[in-house]
């Protein structure tokens, strides 16, 4: 199932507990995602999106069940070891860019692979590439203040496909950004997952984006209540 599969996730609960309140942020979710597939998540505001999308990445642990990547069980790792298997394996693309401001944008490409102990010079090479890969060729040194909000956004993606991830997570990856500039991201994903086979896992809340993946799978409560397919994936 490894060989297919860039996740598995079966039956994760996700239980926050104060002295007076029990929240269940996930009820039992099961799902798989091909390698080369991407996927949709959508439902109402406080429905579990975003919490399913940082327990299958590792950035929160469920409180019970399993996360397999790649047929690696991430629920089983210590946090040091799942933090340093996030960085080699995984891109992050978030809504509000997370692009630090005094580094230029080939310096924020190039950071994972330099923390990874990637060596500077085979690091600038690669974030020069993915930078040109994203349309950016000609912008590299400069800085997120410099950049339109679409352009960070490709900063921020090539920085999240440098690596050569498993699997990109993205969370409203388009929510502050125009119309426009949304459509030309959405669409350099889809090109990027059609020319890579990168997986990713995009949290929208938009049936617009949706509608670009190959399958949407839709929460509520916690829960998954249904899956539709879209578009098939090639290949």
């Amino acid at each position: 199932m490894s060989e297919t599969y860039a996740v598995v996730a079966k039956d994760l609960w996700k239980v926050y507990e104060t002295a007076k309140l029990k929240v269940e942020a996930l009820r039992g979710v099961s799902l798989s995602i091909r390698k080369g597939e991407m996927v949709a998540v959508m439902g109402p505001s406080g429905c579990g999106k975003t919490t399913l999308l940082n327990c299958l990445s590792g950035i929160d642990s469920p409180t019970s069940g399993t996360v397999l990547i790649d047929g690696e069980d991430i629920t089983r790792m210590y946090d040091d070891l799942r933090s340093t298997y996030r960085a080699k394996k995984m891109g992050f693309v978030f809504q509000f860019y997370n692009l630090i401001p005094v580094l230029n944008a080939v310096e924020n490409v190039e950071l994972p692979l330099l923390l990874s102990g990637v060596p500077p010079s085979e690091a600038r090479k690669r974030a020069l590439k993915m930078l040109k890969l994203v349309g950016l060729k000609g912008w590299e040194e400069h800085t997120p203040s410099e950049l339109s909000g679409g352009q960070r956004q490709r900063v921020t993606l090539a920085r999240a496909l440098v690596n050569e991830p498993s699997i990109v997570w993205a969370d409203e990856p388009t929510g502050d950004l125009d119309r426009k500039s949304a459509g030309e991201v959405l669409e350099l994903m889809v090109d990027l997952n059609r020319r890579l086979k990168t997986t990713f896992l995009i949290v929208t809340h938009d049936r617009w984006v949706a509608g670009k993946t190959h399958r949407v799978i839709h929460m509520r409560d916690g829960r998954i209540i249904k899956e539709e397919r879209v578009m098939e994936t090639e290949g």
